[in-house]
């Protein structure tokens, strides 16, 4: 005997709770985050605070290219996994592509590192590898220009203004799109140190503006 098909009609609220579960499960997943860094790691201490209460993601692992970096001491105070490697070893996709496979790695934020990224890596990871740069690109940046060296430049050129310019990496120094600028004063009595310090309070924007990329550009995947 023929069976009529039923029908069924879900409650609205119904419907909307099953959604939000959807968009929840969405939201939820996680982006695994290496940061590079060569130097003392403040920055890099920034990130694992900030992406430790995140939604987007989290920092999975440390690496530099220096052995005493103080940023080793921060990792292992934060309880971040973080390894090192030389100069030539960066060179090598068989050396440090295995250890951000290992981690499952699916963004990179440089904080501090003074290496060039490697076609491999830039290969790897299109789009997904972000630097800080303390001076307002396209101004005062290319090879050398890190650190003081920078806050120098800027004073000897009696510039006016400097800042940090936040920007997606290419297969130049300090030529990639730029995503985030911010500005500060630069008086006639400053000096590489006091100017470094003015940097160093709108570094601290990098870790959000890092979030909102990643989030804003990839949280269809």
């Amino acid at each position: 005997m023929y069976q009529p098909l039923i029908k069924f009609h879900p409650h609205p609220a119904i419907i909307t709770q099953v959604l939000a579960i959807f968009v929840v499960l969405k939201i939820s997943k996680m982006f695994s985050i290496a940061v590079f860094a060569s130097g003392s790691g403040s920055n890099a201490e920034n990130l694992v605070s900030h992406f430790k209460d995140s939604t987007v993601g989290r920092i999975s692992l440390i690496l530099s290219n220096k052995k005493d970096a103080y940023v080793l001491q921060r990792a292992e105070r934060l309880g971040v996994p973080y390894s090192t490697f030389t100069y030539k070893e960066f060179q090598d996709p068989g050396s440090i592509l295995p250890i951000l496979e290992r981690y499952h790695i699916d963004f990179i934020l440089l904080a501090g590192f003074l290496l060039k990224v490697p076609e491999y890596l830039l290969a790897k990871y299109p789009e997904r590898i972000l630097n800080i740069h303390p001076a307002l690109l396209p101004k005062y940046g290319g090879k050398g220009m890190y650190g003081e060296h920078v806050h120098q430049a800027v004073i000897s050129a009696k510039e006016k203004q400097s800042g940090i310019t936040i920007h997606v990496i290419d297969q130049n120094y300090d030529c990639g799109k730029t995503i985030y600028q911010c500005v500060c004063s630069v008086s006639d009595d400053d000096t590489a140190d006091t100017l470094a310090a003015k940097i160093h309070e709108l570094e601290r924007a990098y870790p959000q503006v890092a979030e909102d990329y990643i989030e804003k550009e990839f949280s269809n995947l």
